[in-house]
């Protein structure tokens, strides 16, 4: 068994699979969540995300599913609701060769999983992959494995908290629930 292989039996992965959607390079956030939107609640932008590149995405994503893209994912303004648009929809992970800095942060303070993947234009369009975000790993229904960049630990446990925020309550919990500084 390979190390691949090795690591998502022990971390659980191999019975998630997840459902690939395919978008190109350069997805801004304004694609993400379009600005004519952004006076509305989360629910109402996520209805519209990436509605110009996949008019059938929002509508047609299911929890677990993951995205896959080309290089420079999340270009753009650093609008939190671009990830955030995601998370509502149940998108697991984004998986892509490379992201704009800004993103990569918003995206784990909310919760959402970046996998930052060289090969990851080679994950075709409807393919069932399985991820392992712990041992920095995707394998691909016909077995071949590609190598993602580690994901440190504290984003993970962001992640798994359901974001930043969450893992702050988790951490330091207050008798009445509330954070202050």
């Amino acid at each position: 068994m390979t190390a691949c292989r090795t690591a998502f039996a022990e971390t659980g992965w191999t019975s998630d699979m997840h459902r690939v959607w395919r978008v190109g390079g350069d997805i801004n956030t304004d694609s993400l969540a379009p600005g004519a939107y952004m006076k509305f609640g989360i629910d109402e932008i996520a209805r519209h995300c990436l509605q110009n590149e996949r008019p059938d995405f929002a509508a047609g994503v299911q929890t677990g599913d993951v995205l896959v893209a080309g290089p420079n994912f999340g270009i753009g303004s650093s609008r939190e609701q671009a990830a955030a648009a995601l998370v509502r929809l149940g998108v697991r992970a984004v998986i892509a060769p490379a992201f704009n800095g800004l993103y990569f942060r918003n995206a784990f303070n909310v919760g959402l999983l970046l996998l930052t993947c060289a090969d990851a234009e080679t994950i075709g369009e409807g393919e069932r992959i399985a991820i392992d975000p712990h041992g920095g790993g995707i394998l691909l229904a016909d077995g071949r494995e590609l190598p993602c960049d580690p994901v440190p630990a504290f984003l993970l446990d962001m992640v798994d908290a359901g974001g930043l925020l969450n893992l702050l309550k988790q951490r330091y919990p207050t008798p009445n629930g509330v954070i202050s500084c």
